[in-house]
């Protein structure tokens, strides 16, 4: 339940904000943002060399989080009976010996779980009643290894990641039996509204102010204790300013949303950002306009967004995290920009970028 921080006062703390006062950034920290790489689902697949040296990476960067995919498939392939917990334990104990702390995402839906008819991972849970046992029993397992902040499915407001189409009504449902089961098992526990992406609503996806709208109509603002948001901005900045206005601009527009549905200040976390260095179209250097064909940036224009970001972030108001999307490049196929947002290539050879976000963070750190 909220508790109520002064008389009259209108910013609601939860349980789980008040024990992240004391998680992942302590009082004496004097960064206060918190910095983390994004990995999506490539640790668990990770030998356990691998893992070591993706983990390795982020200490070295500085990040003190690491975003990861706990998948729902992966854990109940194939029966509601049945956990296979191995590989992501494995990241767990990888990321605690080296004092990173874990933000696991609770996503994607197993066969048996998916309605009738729908054959992807993004399908939507048939029945959110047992999400919400799976994320218990995640909560119930990994609590007692300091995991305590959870977010709730990954870009819900877009068609490829929340199947048939978006639904703010259904996430919403959702949300609320996630949230009621996680602190049921952890009543510490802290949790994010599925990173939004910044997005228009066309094509069955729904723009980040519409679908947050929808969901604080139905009360989900106050099921959580922060928003996620992807505002990517590449070939610009973070702190550009723009007439159009680029997607960090835009959280001010979710801000409004969430003061309007009575939950002013609340915590903007965002769980991705980045930029890729290649792809099937034009590399933009940042210097002059784009065209119809950019489709990624050049390296050094990747650095200077890594390091403007965590500048840009730290001075922002309520935003209370940064999460750099991502650590290593997937591939070299350069028919999809997708492969090539890490701070490496694919060979592990390091970017401007790595370099560049290693110096911001050190110089947030002073």
């Amino acid at each position: 339940m909220p508790i109520r921080l002064l008389a009259g006062a209108t910013a609601l703390i939860t349980l789980g904000a008040m024990a992240l006062l004391t998680t992942g950034c302590s009082k004496d920290d004097p960064n206060p943002l918190r910095l983390g790489i994004a990995y999506g689902h490539r640790l668990v697949g990770m030998s356990d060399k691998e893992l070591g040296t993706a983990l390795d990476e982020a200490v070295d960067v500085g990040a003190r989080w690491v975003r990861a995919d706990l998948s729902w498939g992966d854990i109940q392939p194939d029966a509601p009976a049945e956990f296979a917990w191995n590989n992501f334990d494995r990241v767990v104990t990888a990321a605690k010996q080296r004092d990173l702390t874990l933000l696991p995402i609770l996503s994607y839906t197993p066969p048996w779980a998916r309605p009738s008819g729908c054959t992807s991972d993004k399908c939507r849970p048939a029945d959110p009643k047992a999400f919400a046992a799976f994320a218990a029993a995640a909560a119930a397992r990994y609590a007692p290894s300091g995991i305590h902040t959870w977010e709730i499915w990954n870009e819900p407001n877009l068609r490829d990641f929340w199947k048939p189409q978006p639904d703010a009504a259904a996430y919403t449902t959702l949300l609320r039996a996630t949230t009621q089961a996680l602190r049921r098992e952890d009543p510490s526990a802290y949790v994010i509204l599925g990173g939004l992406a910044s997005t228009q609503s066309q094509g069955g996806s729904i723009s980040q102010t519409d679908f947050l709208a929808a969901v604080s109509v139905r009360g989900g603002n106050r099921l959580v204790d922060a928003v996620g948001y992807h505002p990517y901005t590449y070939p610009y900045l973070a702190s550009d300013k723009t007439p159009w206005r680029t997607a960090w601009q835009r959280i001010a527009d979710l801000e409004r949303v969430l003061s309007a549905h009575g939950t002013p200040g609340m915590p903007l976390w965002i769980t991705e950002y980045g930029a890729p260095t290649d792809g099937p179209g034009a590399a933009s250097d940042g210097r002059r306009k784009p065209t119809g064909t950019t489709t990624h940036v050049t390296e050094k224009r990747q650095g200077e967004i890594a390091e403007d970001a965590v500048r840009t972030a730290a001075l922002t108001p309520h935003v209370a995290a940064l999460f750099w999307y991502s650590e290593r490049d997937a591939g070299t196929d350069t028919s999809s920009r997708e492969n090539f947002f890490g701070l490496r290539r694919a060979d592990g050879s390091a970017k401007p970028a790595l370099g560049a976000l290693r110096k911001a963070i050190a110089a947030l750190d002073r």
